[in-house]
């Protein structure tokens, strides 16, 4: 199917379709997973993250039912038993019938925003600082905040090496950092940065629980815009949780573009 969409406006502002295409289009794959594209892009999870398989991105002429046996089945030949699916505006055929058709579970949504990188400033209180990861030190602080807040398993000396590299990677080609928040110099809260065709893909927001509400997550989110707007990026993009930091990236100047919704079935 050929979609026709509208041009960036004359002063190199993304457009509602542009922006619409840009979160379509953003997928994430972790280290050590598998990935393949087909009807539906499929994400094969290493077991740190919970293992089990992830679709998202539909593109194909086949009716939804065959669209998800295939997916479903892929699923069980990679002998996992769990998968998960994120919609979006963009899915053709769309899934989300078909999957509560068949007993998935919706377990989140996720609201699509953006604004420019500059402009509007995020208002950041006292004693909160945030600073971009550099050393390995502050990557484990980042570890030590991201394993309990996304449940997953710590990074051992091997996973740690090979994400610093990584990081380091990005940082030195201006695609992509990490930031670190501090309240009082004790480090609670996280998020990366992933740069892409003039967009900041802004993920992986993580604040402890016990510290929440305290700004350090905005904190966090000024330095990524600063930052990114550094490295060239000027249209923030993010996916942001209804339940927690949605509220946050209205207030922030952000604008809604519409809704994702996060299914899972157990096979």
């Amino acid at each position: 199917m050929t979609t026709t969409v509208p041009a960036p406006a004359a002063d190199g502002t993304p457009t509602e379709a542009d922006i619409l295409r840009a979160a379509a289009a953003w997928a994430w794959f972790p280290r050590g997973s598998e990935h393949v594209r087909g009807d539906l892009l499929l994400v094969r999870y290493p077991e740190r993250f919970g293992g089990g398989v992830r679709g998202s991105q539909v593109t194909s002429a086949r009716p939804a039912a065959e669209v998800l046996d295939g997916a479903l089945d892929r699923t069980r030949a990679c002998g996992e038993s769990v998968f998960t699916f994120w919609t979006n505006p963009a899915d053709d055929p769309d899934l989300e019938e078909e999957l509560r058709r068949r007993g998935a579970v919706h377990f989140d949504t996720v609201t699509v925003f953006a604004r420019p990188t500059s402009g509007a400033a995020v208002d950041v209180p006292p004693g909160v600082s945030a600073e971009v990861v550099r050393a390995v030190d502050q990557l484990r602080e980042v570890d030590a905040i991201n394993v309990p807040v996304w449940e997953q398993q710590p990074l051992d000396d091997d996973g740690l090496r090979a994400e610093f590299a990584e990081l380091t990677e990005a940082l030195d080609a201006g695609t992509g950092f990490r930031v670190l928040g501090r309240i009082d110099g004790r480090a609670v809260s996280t998020g990366g940065c992933t740069i892409v065709d003039g967009f900041t893909r802004l993920w992986g927001a993580a604040t402890l629980e016990a510290d929440r509400g305290r700004g350090v997550y905005r904190a966090v989110l000024a330095e990524r815009l600063r930052q990114s707007a550094a490295r060239g990026a000027r249209t923030a993009l993010v996916k942001g949780r209804v339940s927690t930091s949605a509220p946050i990236l209205a207030r922030a100047g952000f604008t809604r573009y519409g809704d994702e919704r996060g299914y899972r079935l157990a096979l």
